[in-house]
C-alpha cells in the first residue's frame, strides 16, 4: 500500500459499525471513501490521512462529523487512527447533478435541464444557510440526487456556522478551485486563506449548474494550469456567456456576479425556480 492509500476502514470503525460487506468508493486528495453494509443501512466510511501537499485532509472526516451532529439525529461515527481521522455515517444513493444532467452536454437534441432538479440543490443549499451554516465546498458531485430519498448536500467537512472541536479545526483555503467565488480565490492568493460565506455558495452553485449542463467551466483556463493562474483567472477574469436555454440561462449570470452583493440569496433562487415551474 503506498503512502497515498487506500487505507482499509480502521478497527475503530469496524468494531462499533458491526460491518458485511464494504466498497471502495473513492480515494484522492487525502480521503479514502468506503461503502460499507451494516445492520441500520449502507453507511459511507471517510478515512483521512495528510498528502504531501495538504495536512488538514487527515482532520476532515472528524470535523465532517462534528458538523453532522449538529444538523442530523442520524448516528455519525467518528474517532482517529494512525494517519488522521475516520468517520461514518448513513449512505446517500443517488446520482450527483452532473451525472443526472450528462445527456444535456452531449445530446443536442436532449431538452432543457430539469428546473425541479435545479431547484432541489438550491433548497438544499437555502436549507443549511437557514440553519446558519455555510458549506464552503459546493460543487456538483456534493448534490446528490436520489429517486425516492430526494436531494442531499453532503461532503461538509469545510462548513462553517457551529462549533467544532480545536483538535479538528483547520483554516479555510478554499475549495475545489472550478467552483470558488472571485473573492475567494483573490483571498487565498493573497493570505493564504479565505472566508466561506452564503454568498460564495451561491456562485458555486451557479457555476455548479453551468458545468453540469453544458460541460463548460465557467472560466477560462488551461487544465494543467497551476492553482495560482486558475485562481487569477478567477479572480480577475469574466466568465464564460452563459449559453444555457430558459430560465437558467437568466439566472446563472446573477449567481456568478463578480460582487457577492449583487448575487441573489440560496432563498431567491429558490423562489426564481419555484415560479418557473
Amino acid at each position: 500500500m503506498s503512502s497515498e492509500g487506500p487505507y482499509e476502514p480502521p478497527e475503530g470503525a469496524l468494531l462499533l459499525l458491526n460491518p458485511g460487506n464494504k466498497r471502495l468508493v473513492l480515494n484522492r486528495r487525502g480521503s479514502t471513501v468506503w461503502e460499507i453494509k451494516t445492520d441500520l443501512g449502507p453507511y459511507a466510511v471517510k478515512v483521512g490521512y495528510p498528502t504531501k501537499t495538504h495536512a488538514w485532509t487527515a482532520l476532515a472526516p472528524a470535523r465532517e462529523a462534528a458538523i453532522l451532529r449538529q444538523l442530523t439525529e442520524e448516528r455519525i461515527l467518528s474517532g482517529e487512527w494512525d494517519r488522521g481521522t475516520w468517520s461514518a455515517q448513513p449512505w446517500r444513493a443517488g446520482n450527483s447533478l452532473y451525472e443526472l444532467w450528462e445527456p444535456h452536454r452531449t445530446d443536442s437534441d436532449a431538452p432543457a435541464p430539469d428546473l425541479g432538479e435545479a431547484l432541489s440543490c438550491a433548497v438544499a443549499l437555502a436549507a443549511l444557510h437557514e440553519g446558519g451554516w455555510v458549506h464552503g465546498d459546493v460543487q456538483p458531485a456534493h448534490f446528490i440526487m436520489g429517486r425516492s430519498s430526494g436531494t442531499f448536500l453532503i461532503d461538509l467537512a469545510l462548513a462553517q456556522g457551529g462549533r467544532v472541536p480545536r483538535d479538528y479545526d483547520f483554516p479555510y483555503r478554499g475549495c475545489l478551485v472550478h467552483y470558488e467565488a472571485p473573492e475567494i480565490s483573490a483571498s487565498v492568493l493573497e493570505t493564504g486563506t479565505a472566508t466561506p460565506t452564503r454568498e460564495a455558495d451561491v456562485y458555486a452553485l451557479g457555476a455548479t449548474l453551468f458545468i453540469s449542463a453544458t460541460g463548460r467551466r465557467h472560466v477560462a483556463y488551461p487544465d494543467d494550469a497551476p492553482r495560482e493562474v486558475q485562481r487569477q483567472a478567477i479572480a480577475v477574469g469574466p466568465h464564460r456567456p452563459v449559453n444555457v436555454p430558459g430560465v437558467l440561462g437568466l439566472l446563472i449570470p446573477c449567481m456568478l456576479s463578480p460582487s457577492p452583493a449583487d448575487r441573489p440569496t440560496s432563498a431567491e433562487v429558490c423562489e426564481t425556480l419555484s415560479a418557473a415551474l
